[in-house]
């Protein structure tokens, strides 16, 4: 990845952070998103090698436009894009309002869809896309659907996209981690973690730094004839 300009939308924490550290650590021209600016500082900063943070609302199409125009001014292109934003809140059929599914499908969806319009005339010929998706997206998960149904929509768009790209060797892929050991996991009663955990045939959840390395290889010329697929980080779980 040396010196090749990233760009990583939701990638101020948990696995975008990782995501943004190990682009840097392999020589990646790093840039990253977040809504929180103090979020967004504290990442740039930890990750450093000239890293930039660059505060943005990814369920905004305007925001996700200027995001693009200003990493086209720095560097002029885009040659991996990873769009990681996303939201994750409970709530069954019974309970579910339109706010709930208009906020999931505004963040998880149409902040990638339209994440990726944008970045479309930056795009260097031969770039790589990773959307961020979950092993959720082929669950059924109680009071998690429209959660996975955000999921599910973007397995789907990766396929259209990759067809539609394909002609500028742009690759779209996709990342479906399982659970994930982030900070905000971490405050998780232990006994809901060792629910999670159960179904886990390697008996743990992944660690942010597994989900950075799978993403890292879509986006590499490693995967150049991969397209269109979707790897599960899981330990398992969804694939046995």
């Amino acid at each position: 990845m040396r010196d090749r300009v990233a760009l990583v939308v939701g990638g101020a924490k948990g696995i975008g952070l990782a995501v943004s550290e190990r682009l840097a650590a392999e020589g990646a021209i790093v840039f990253l998103t977040g809504r929180r600016a103090d979020e967004v500082e504290r990442a740039a900063a930890s990750i450093g090698r000239g890293a930039t943070g660059i505060v943005a609302d990814a369920s905004r199409p305007e925001e996700m436009v200027r995001v693009v125009e200003e990493v086209r001014a720095a560097q002029g292109r885009i040659d991996a894009l990873v769009l990681n934003a996303g939201i994750s809140e409970p709530a069954s059929i019974a309970e579910m309002t339109p706010d709930h599914v208009d906020r999931h499908f505004a963040v998880n969806v149409r902040g990638a869809a339209f994440g990726l319009q944008a970045a479309l005339g930056a795009m260097s010929e031969g770039g790589s896309v990773v959307l961020m998706g979950s092993i959720a997206g082929v669950a059924g998960i109680a009071s998690y659907g429209t959660y996975a149904a955000t999921k599910a929509a973007l397995r789907s768009y990766a396929r259209t996209w990759t067809a539609e790209l394909a002609p500028r060797g742009i690759r779209v892929n996709v990342v479906a981690p399982g659970p994930t050991d982030t900070d905000m996991m971490a405050a998780v009663p232990e006994d809901v973690r060792a629910t999670l955990i159960a179904p886990i045939p390697m008996g743990r959840m992944a660690r942010p730094e597994e989900v950075a390395s799978a993403t890292l290889f879509l986006l590499s010329g490693e995967a150049g004839f991969i397209a269109g697929a979707e790897l599960c980080v899981d330990g398992g779980m969804r694939q046995v």
